[in-house]
């Protein structure tokens, strides 16, 4: 699977991290990686001046590493999750 860069994956990955109980928010910022995780209140706090590119590739690199519990997730966000977790990401 290959993710496309288009603002319905950026929303897809967006709600997924909502479904784990995170909330992501789009600030200014100079942290370089394109995000930036507040562990102990489960915040992501995204760069908003990166490109839609970079947003995407900061969130699918921040799933894929964590590890989170699926049982309350509807099986295609459950597909999504797993098929995002074996995604090679190029950057």
């Amino acid at each position: 699977m290959s993710l496309s860069i288009t603002q319905h994956t950026l929303e897809k990955l967006e709600n997924l991290l909502k479904d784990f109980g995170y909330k992501v928010r789009y600030e200014k910022g100079n942290f370089k990686t394109g995000f930036c995780i507040i562990e102990t209140s489960k915040m992501v706090v995204i760069n908003k001046f990166s490109n839609l590119e970079s947003k995407i590739n900061a969130l699918a690199e921040l799933i894929k590493g964590l590890e989170l519990e699926d049982s309350h997730l509807s099986d295609k966000q459950k597909q999504f999750y797993y098929s995002l977790k074996q995604t090679k990401l190029q950057f």
